[in-house]
């Protein structure tokens, strides 16, 4: 059965889309997953890639041509289909049954008018209604991971109203309107599928009953928050920003995902620390300047623990503890990191190719490179560039898998591998052959900053040829990774261990790194992936051949 492809939403203020090219043609195979085209909107130009498997039939907007948000992009179905009635917008599959159900379908309509006129008004001037916004190209719902505005609140243009947990990081979300915060639509935690009713913001009194009828046609879902809990919010806004310094159990403690998650890790009590945030809201800077202060309490408590002990009998009954487990909800990221690495895990046919490089003039050249003016080059960078000029010379690696046909890629964009608190994200430097150390050293620096901050855009996650992954900051000598797909390799990189190695049929100290390649087997065969490896020790151990 044919089915319809939209122009999608790629952006929360993306109201139309503009097609800057086509890289499927009516006729073409296409495989779930399968880049459709290059979609331009307000803020990138983005690949558009194809959830449906099947043959692409038809296209409804050409090349440079512009088209609303939901407006017919594409038909996908079996090749030989009839989709004229799909084209048409189904007017040649219901004629049949039109002349049988015209009085029918009349009534009904009357009906509905009927209902929709006294059920659904307009929206009032002043008013804005926020919708649940597409955040990454492959976003399909999110989750409100916290509120950083509560209902009665005033809420200037650019405030971060929210933060909102997508399938690949936790971004910030800010208010493109002024007003008061009316509704809320879903409490955090809680989760909704792109375009739902967010919150609303508009002038204070504006009825919010009315407006929900207007936009869900006739007020279907069940208000979160009323405009009657308005009053009794601000009324009590005062004791809950002072009891929010001082919360007991049960109630809310206001503080980000990243505060939170650096408390736990300290053993910070959150409840003792006052934040400086919006609302008293807890920062990651409140939690790295806390100073737990100093109480005799404990003190005490330990004299009389040491008393206890002394006057009761010593038992010698055995220790027995509680038995528990919890059960914490895994977030986007974390299922969108499983869903990605289990299919390339069981759909690629992996192998693996471990080498052990001499790092003795990759430390020197970089002691020399470092000592230039405002000059700063990682072993990560070079190890980047490396492979950067590798695969240049050897183009089966720089390739995707694509059923019937394998992609060569002719640009080289180097995706690198970033641990942030909620996961993983793969922040993507483009044209890296292209750039020297430096470029590559500050474009890593800046990406992998955005990332652990939450402000790296999809377009800067997107496009990667090839991977590198490095855990040798953490002492791992040598690991395997998990090839991310489209990509055919993965390379990991161990850490600089310094050991007695055969110079010149002399036992030295020497430096030396593992690298171990990942190998897609459908696209790279183990002779292909050695000679890969044999041109990246060269670069690695001679620097200087990456400086010409």
């Amino acid at each position: 059965m044919a089915i319809v492809v939209n122009m999608p939403r790629l952006s929360d203020t993306m109201e139309e889309g503009t097609v800057a090219k086509w890289l499927k043609k009516v006729g073409d195979k296409i495989e779930e997953g399968d880049i459709l085209a290059e979609i331009e909107t307000d803020k990138a130009t983005m690949e558009f890639e194809s959830f449906n498997e099947g043959t692409l039939l038809y296209i409804g907007i050409e090349e440079g041509e512009a088209a609303p948000v939901d407006t017919l992009l594409a038909i996908i179905g079996e090749e030989g289909e009839d989709v004229s009635g799909l084209i048409s917008g189904g007017t040649a599959a219901v004629s049949e049954d039109k002349s049988s159900e015209s009085e029918d379908a009349t009534e009904e309509t009357s009906e509905e008018m009927s209902d929709d006129a006294e059920g659904s008004a307009e929206i009032p001037e002043g008013v804005e209604v926020i919708k649940m916004p597409r955040l990454s190209d492959t976003m399909e719902e999110g989750t409100v991971a916290s509120w950083l505005k509560n209902v009665g609140d005033d809420v200037e243009e650019g405030d971060i109203l929210a933060e909102i947990e997508t399938d690949k990081a936790t971004m910030e979300f800010e208010s493109f309107y002024s007003g008061k915060l009316l509704y809320v639509g879903l409490q955090e935690g809680e989760s909704s599928p792109v375009d739902q009713v967010l919150a609303i913001i508009g002038p204070e009194g504006t009825d919010v009953n009315a407006v929900l009828s207007s936009v869900t046609g006739g007020g279907k879902k069940k208000s979160t928050t009323t405009s009657k809990e308005v009053e009794k919010k601000s009324e009590s806004s005062t004791e809950n920003k002072e009891a929010s310094k001082s919360v007991s159990d049960g109630e809310r403690i206001f503080a980000s995902p990243l505060a939170k998650k650096i408390a736990e890790d300290k053993g910070i009590d959150l409840l003792k620390v006052t934040g400086t945030g919006d609302n008293g809201r807890i920062t990651k800077k409140d939690i790295e300047n806390y100073t737990p202060s100093t109480d005799a309490k404990p003190a005490s408590s330990e004299v009389k623990a040491e008393s206890a002990i002394v006057s009761q009998p010593v038992s010698m009954a055995l220790p027995s503890g509680e038995v528990g487990t919890e059960e914490v909800k895994n977030s986007n990221m974390r299922k969108a990191i499983a869903k990605a690495l289990g299919n390339s895990k069981f759909n690629a046919p992996h192998f693996y190719l471990t080498i052990e490089v001499d790092m003795d003039n990759a430390k020197a050249s970089r002691v020399q490179i470092n000592s230039l003016p405002d000059t700063k080059v990682s072993f990560n960078d070079m190890v980047l560039k490396a492979c950067a000029m590798a695969l240049r010379k050897h183009p089966q690696v720089n390739t995707s898998w694509n059923g019937d046909t394998t992609k060569y890629h002719k640009h080289i964009h180097m995706g690198v591998a970033v641990a942030v608190d909620e996961g993983l994200v793969v922040p993507v430097v483009k044209h890296a052959d292209l750039l020297g150390l430096t470029q590559i050293g500050s474009a890593v620096k800046d990406l992998a900053g955005k990332a652990r901050n939450k402000k790296i855009a999809p377009s800067e996650m997107e496009g990667s040829t090839f991977t590198v992954s490095n855990l040798g900051m953490f002492g791992i000598l040598e690991f395997t990774s998990i090839i991310n797909q489209p990509n055919s390799a993965i390379l990991s990189v161990g850490a600089i261990v310094e050991k007695p190695v055969v110079k010149n049929g002399e036992i030295v100290v020497g430096n030396t790194m593992k690298l171990t390649l990942a190998c897609d087997h459908r696209t790279v065969d183990g002779a292909v992936g050695a000679q890969f490896l044999q041109t990246l020790r060269y670069f690695v151990e001679n620097p200087v051949t990456m400086l010409a």
